[in-house]
Formats: C-alpha cells, sequence, structure tokens
C-alpha cells in the first residue's frame, strides 16, 4: 500500500498510516487525494486489521490544500469535485467520510498544524489526538471557499452551531488546548501517537465484532430516530452474538491469562 504520498505498516493487527508529504507539510495535491482514497478501499477489505492509527510525517499533520498544484488544472476540480449522485461522497470528500465507512476504528494523531483539508481528514475518524503545540483551523474561508470535504457530518456532533460557523467563516487558528475545550479532539498530550498506539492496543482486547457493531451503531444513530436507533442496537446485537468471537470474549474474560484465545477475522460490517 505504500507509495510516495502514504505510506502504511501493519504491526500486531493495527495499521499504521502515515502522509507522507513532509517537505510541502503533507500539503493535499491530486496524488495525495487518491492516494488517500486509495489506501482507506484496501484497509477496508481487510478483516484482520483491527483499528488504524492516522499521522503525519515531518513537523506538521497536514496543512490542508496545496493550491498552487490543485488549481494549475481545471481538471484537477473536476477530479476532485464530480460525481455522480448529490449525495455521494466525490473524491474530496472520500478522505473524510472514508475513514467513517471502515468497520474499524481509526485514530488521529495529530502533530503541529492540521489545516484546512488536514482538519477535514482528522474530523473522518473515531478518535483525536493532539500534541499539545499543535494548531487547528478550518481554513478554507482564507481562501474564499467553504469547507466541502464532509468534515460537516463530525461537527454537527462534536461542537456547537454557532462555534462551528464562527470557526468556518472566520478561518481562526486554534490551539490544542482549545480544540480540547470545544470537543474537537479528544485529548492531548506530549506524545500524541504513543497515546493512539495505547488506545489501539486496549480496543484490539476487545472482540472485533463487538468494536465493529459499537461504530456502526452509533455512526448510524446518533441522528436518527429513536425507533430505528432501538432497531439497530436488537439487530447488531443478534449479529454479534451468532458471530464466534463474542464467545471467544466471554471466554477469555473468564479464564486465565495463560489460556487466552485469539480472534477470528471481523465479520462483515
Amino acid at each position: 500500500m505504500n507509495n510516495n504520498r502514504i505510506k502504511v505498516t501493519i504491526e500486531d493487527q493495527i495499521a499504521h498510516v502515515c502522509l507522507s508529504r513532509p517537505d510541502k507539510h503533507n500539503a493535499l495535491d491530486i496524488k495525495m487525494f487518491k492516494a488517500i482514497d486509495s489506501t482507506i478501499k484496501k484497509l477496508k477489505k481487510n478483516r484482520d486489521i483491527r483499528a488504524v492509527i492516522v499521522s503525519g510525517a515531518g513537523q506538521d499533520f497536514c496543512t490542508g490544500l496545496d493550491i498552487k498544484s490543485v488549481m494549475r488544472s481545471p481538471l484537477n476540480a473536476i477530479q476532485l469535485l464530480f460525481k455522480w449522485l448529490p449525495w455521494r461522497a466525490n473524491l474530496a470528500q472520500r478522505v473524510s467520510t472514508g475513514w467513517r465507512d471502515l468497520p474499524m476504528p481509526v485514530i488521529m494523531a495529530i502533530t503541529g498544524r492540521c489545516w484546512g483539508g488536514g482538519l477535514q481528514i482528522a474530523l473522518g475518524a473515531d478518535f483525536r489526538i493532539a500534541h499539545t503545540e499543535s494548531s487547528l483551523a478550518i481554513m478554507e474561508a482564507k481562501w474564499g471557499l467553504i469547507p466541502d470535504m464532509g468534515g460537516t457530518l463530525a461537527l454537527r456532533t462534536l461542537l456547537n452551531q454557532d462555534i462551528a460557523k464562527k470557526l468556518a467563516m472566520t478561518g481562526e487558528e486554534i490551539s490544542a488546548e482549545q480544540a480540547l475545550a470545544l470537543g474537537l479532539v479528544m485529548e492531548v498530550d506530549e506524545q500524541p501517537l504513543e497515546k493512539a498506539k495505547q488506545l489501539a492496543i486496549e480496543i484490539c482486547r476487545q472482540s472485533p465484532d463487538a468494536v465493529s457493531a459499537v461504530k456502526r451503531l452509533y455512526n448510524k444513530s446518533w441522528w436518527s430516530g429513536p425507533g430505528a436507533a432501538l432497531a439497530r442496537e436488537s439487530i447488531y446485537q443478534l449479529k454479534v452474538l451468532a458471530g464466534k468471537n463474542q464467545k471467544i470474549k466471554t471466554f477469555n474474560q473468564t479464564h486465565d491469562k495463560k489460556v487466552q484465545k485469539d480472534f477470528t477475522a471481523r465479520g462483515h460490517w
């Protein structure tokens, strides 16, 4: 899965995805958009991966759109924005929404600047852990644009609407501590990548089917009606109970560590 924009390593069933354009502060050009999209699709097919950690090479997570590169050709804008159906994600949006569609949890380890498209990518994750000196911004306003990369799906659950509007209308840069206070990130730490690894390891101790079911349940039910949410709880629970991993988790929970069993591959979620 490695190329000159994204580096992927898999260790102990945890996929480490690194945005790898440090000379350009991991700014998003067409190659980067396509590399992220391709990586997400490949990760989705791997039923053995239990968690994904995304980080950026160099001092910054991602400083946003590489304006000069992307705007060089009208064809680039077409590639990013084109979609057959208005309600489906285009390439620009899939680099954010694609993480939400993965059946395993995704953790963003944010260092340095996480601006514009970089923040939109980070908003697609289930968890965001930022370095103490990181800064975050919905930067599109600085270029006379609106945030159109799918981050709205996450912002509506994370921020009050007035705060989201202010950040999007002004392009204001906020510190990691401000982002934590607003709920934009889950945690602030001197070593966000290590914290992300610790969380991923803890998640890997749980049934992969239960973890996937929780992610899908909450993503689909957070803004749905109560009836639909209750129905999903029952349906997903039955699917979990029918699988092998629930029985393995119960066995491991009630037996000594010396006889623990390995989980089977995750079901289709």
